[in-house]
């Protein structure tokens, strides 16, 4: 069964950010298990309710589907033993209730939480225009981008092709280092990751002459992107591992706004494309045939005899294309012209219709 992540915070499914912010820091603050009558329990419960809650996407996600399908937190069970993706930095700054209580230290202590998270680059977010029809059939785009990747000579190792490598003297080999930490509630002993040889215990007794041992530089790169059919403007597109690197860590994500020029003729509503027709009064009343411009070409539009105005006639599979090869439809909204002058052969036609009652 699913967590009720408001019920753990107790707070109201409607709360403000700031009001589930607060929550959270009053039940970190009276479960944290360094402090006496801690819950180590509770703490992690709030904690993993707070990662979903306080991030406006994967709380969409849990509000529709009673779970989260975009990180930690997953609703419906899943294991958030790091607590990936919750960020402890803010309970850092010295203030915030707190008197600088350093939670990220005290929660990597006690759950392997700052040790067990690998590190992870930035991700970066751009603005891709698009036009109509891109957006409604999908595209394939590349993309020119400067940014720090992995360094392609020593693959993201530091060292120089056949170079040694030796035990790091920074940890002893050991890839971790103590260090003490001082809090409200006494000193502890905090373990970090080595900055020096980033956990390996061995550095290279060569550096790679391209990244200088930093594993990582900072290039342009030509990423291709896939644009799904039937995107909306201002709808993101994220790939993963595409953002900047980082040394002994994960890459970060590539966030990308798509940004659809408007079509001087058609909409999109749902799977449906949307357009107007202008209509004579007589092909109204008669019926006729149309040639009609879409996006996938001319098409020849049958108008039956005594439509009204805005009628909207429904020409199947030339809407946005969908799963399994299928397509919404084209939707052709009827305008009737009416003339602004009629000629005395048009006057007397319609007079005598008018006498039939017409």
């Amino acid at each position: 069964m699913a967590k009720d992540y408001y019920q753990i915070l107790g707070v109201e499914k409607g709360a403000s950010t700031d009001e589930i912010k607060k929550a959270f820091r009053t039940l970190a603050h009276k479960h944290h298990p360094d402090k006496k009558g801690g819950d180590a329990t509770k703490f992690k419960e709030a904690s993993e309710a707070y990662s979903v809650l306080s991030d406006e996407k994967k709380r969409a996600e849990y509000d529709t589907y009673g779970r989260v399908f975009s990180g930690a937190g997953n609703g419906g069970g899943a294991d958030t033993s790091g607590f990936e993706g919750f960020d402890f930095s803010q309970f850092t700054q010295g203030g915030e209730g707190f008197g600088g209580f350093d939670f990220g230290d005290i929660f990597g202590e006690f759950f392997g939480g700052r040790s067990a998270r690998a590190k992870r680059g930035r991700d970066i977010s751009i603005d891709l225009e698009l036009t109509f029809a891109e957006s409604i059939f999908g595209s394939d785009r590349k993309v020119l981008l400067t940014k720090t990747t992995t360094c392609e000579h020593c693959k993201g190792s530091g060292a120089e092709t056949g170079s040694e490598m030796i035990t790091c003297s920074t940890c002893n080999g050991k890839g971790k280092i103590r260090e003490t930490k001082r809090s409200l509630l006494g000193s502890f002993m905090v373990e970090k990751t080595c900055e020096t040889c980033l956990g390996k215990g061995k550095v290279p007794k060569e550096k790679c002459h391209v990244c200088r041992g930093a594993g990582v530089t900072r290039k342009e790169q030509e990423i291709e992107v896939k644009i799904p059919t039937g995107v909306d403007d201002g709808e993101m597109v994220r790939l993963t591992g595409m953002g900047e690197a980082i040394a002994g860590g994960v890459a970060g994500d590539l966030y990308i706004k798509l940004h659809i020029h408007r079509h001087p003729l058609f909409k999109k509503e749902g799977n449906n494309l949307v357009t107007d027709l202008k209509i004579k009064l007589t092909d109204a009343l008669l019926g006729t045939e149309y040639a009609l411009q879409t996006l996938d070409g001319e098409i020849k539009v049958k108008v039956p005899a005594g439509v009204t105005f805005g009628e909207v006639l429904r020409v199947k599979g030339k809407g946005v294309p969908m799963e399994k090869n299928h397509r919404g439809d084209l939707l052709i909204r009827l305008h009737i012209q009416l003339p602004n002058k009629l000629s005395r052969e048009a006057q007397k036609a319609l007079e005598a219709l008018k006498r039939e009652g017409l």
